[in-house]
């Protein structure tokens, strides 16, 4: 098994009212030799915004910004801006979240060239109802059935006189374009997806209608193990390494005390990261001390950023959904134990 410390509580929610029920699910980055942490606060009636603190070290806040950087401007995340992921393409930072008007959940994109001044692009995941989304993704007849469950609206088409779309959540891009193109990943219940393109203007109705008559030609992840028998998501961007990518995402499993969310890993191409080199098989590590068995939300540890200084990877998780945790995890360790478990 894989050697991980857990280093402890490094953000906790505050008297601020835009943070006072939960602080959670960071985004973290290396910038200037500092790292930069924005995550999503947690207000009164669950309404979310994305708040900024740098860190004296790995596991100590500096400064932190008493106001969110982002809040909800536009009628596509009305109701909160959640889940923040950052990384640096092309001398611009990306900074994906999750957009949320109250009936939909989808992943949406701001940038910025100094991280201080952050425009909005829009969700970038398609836009789609439940009916065509299955129409499309299964014309051959190899849909999970999952997608059903997790997805299925039952028929309703409309919720608060907004339409009702399938939730397409954890968006992620690489940390630097591949042979040309921007690669992201995505995440439809209950699997893991990945999408390529050369600029994002060709995120086009069209091309999400084409891109899921392939669909399971775009599944990176699929559940298979005990520890993410329920569903998957991304979690960190990917780290780049000799050997392939390494992913660190989410796994959830059922269980008599409901969901359990844990951290997982796995290693992909790093020419084709469509490509699944390797996946630990067990979890790189999972709810234990108790704050992450109790919270907001129960047994959650829900991994969102990372850094890597020298051999370390500092992981920065939310921990039941109400406070954040590093965990710490030697790189060239973790790279050989996937080695070690490579797919057949």
């Amino acid at each position: 098994m894989i050697a991980v410390k857990k280093e402890g509580i490094v953000i906790s929610k505050s008297s601020l009212a835009f943070e006072i029920e939960g602080v959670l699910n960071p985004a973290a980055i290396i910038y200037n030799d500092v790292i930069h942490i924005f995550y999503r606060a947690v207000g009164k009636g669950n309404y979310s915004t994305i708040g900024y603190c740098n860190l004296e070290n790995p596991w100590k806040v500096k400064d932190r910004i008493e106001i969110p950087v982002l809040f909800p401007q536009f009628d596509y995340e009305s109701q909160g801006i959640e889940d923040p992921r950052i990384v640096k393409i092309d001398n611009l930072f990306y900074l994906t979240y999750t957009a949320y008007d109250g009936v939909n959940a989808l992943g949406a994109l701001a940038v910025s060239q100094d991280l201080i001044h952050f425009a909005k692009k829009g969700i970038i995941v398609p836009m789609m109802a439940w009916e065509e989304f299955n129409r499309l993704a299964d014309m051959r007849g190899t849909l999970n059935k999952k997608y059903t469950r997790y997805n299925n609206d039952g028929g309703i088409y409309e919720k608060k006189g907004r339409k009702v779309f399938v939730w397409d959540k954890n968006v992620i891009f690489f940390p630097r374009r591949i042979n040309g193109k921007l690669y992201f990943l995505h995440r439809i219940k209950p699997d893991i997806q990945i999408v390529s393109v050369y600029e994002l203007e060709e995120l086009t109705p069209e091309f999400w209608q084409n891109y899921f008559l392939y669909h399971d030609n775009n599944i990176v992840l699929h559940t298979e193990r005990n520890f993410e028998i329920s569903y998957l998501g991304g979690g960190c961007p990917p780290i780049e390494t000799a050997a392939g990518w390494i992913l660190i995402y989410h796994g959830v499993h059922d269980s008599v005390d409901g969901y359990v969310y844990s951290a997982c890993a796995a290693l992909l191409d790093i020419d084709n990261p469509q490509k699944v080199i390797a996946t630990l098989p067990h979890e790189l590590f999972k709810p234990e001390m108790p704050w992450e068995l109790k919270g907001e939300v129960n047994n959650v540890v829900f991994p969102t950023g990372a850094v890597v200084i020298d051999d370390l990877i500092y992981i920065y998780y939310g921990a039941a959904d109400e406070r954040i945790g590093c965990a710490t995890v030697s790189l060239s360790a973790l790279l050989n134990e996937l080695i070690l478990n490579t797919k057949k």
